[in-house]
């Protein structure tokens, strides 16, 4: 886990601001997360960052499609993840493989506050 979340803070170290990858390695430990522990088995995770944002990947290798729980009252820390990646990412996704699926958030492109577009 703690792999991953530096494997994408070296990506975006010079890509985005430190608040927003924070955001992302956030992110991308929830799902490697939800991954290992709801599989018991391997993932794979990539990450793809150009001029439109970024999207990251987590491939595991079970059919069984993850749901976000809805929110209770309770104070457990459990079963939160994916709500966090839905309220957090500017859009998320589930996409099936032969063998497996593929969980995936995406984050546009950082934009500048202060600029004339925003007076606009």
């Amino acid at each position: 886990m703690a792999e991953s979340r530096r494997a994408l803070r070296e990506l975006l170290r010079h890509r985005c601001d430190p608040e927003r990858s924070a955001v992302a390695e956030l992110l991308t430990s929830e799902l490697v997360t939800n991954a290992l522990v709801h599989t018991d088995r391997d993932a794979v995770l990539t990450a793809d960052v150009g001029p439109w944002g970024l999207r990251v990947e987590v491939r595991d290798f079970t059919a069984r499609e993850p749901r976000p729980r809805p929110r209770t009252g309770n104070d457990t820390t459990n079963g939160r993840g994916l709500v966090l990646v839905e309220s957090l990412a500017d859009a998320w996704g589930v996409r099936r493989h032969g063998v497996g699926k593929s969980v995936w958030f995406a984050l546009g492109p950082e934009t500048e506050t202060g600029t004339d577009a925003d007076a606009a």
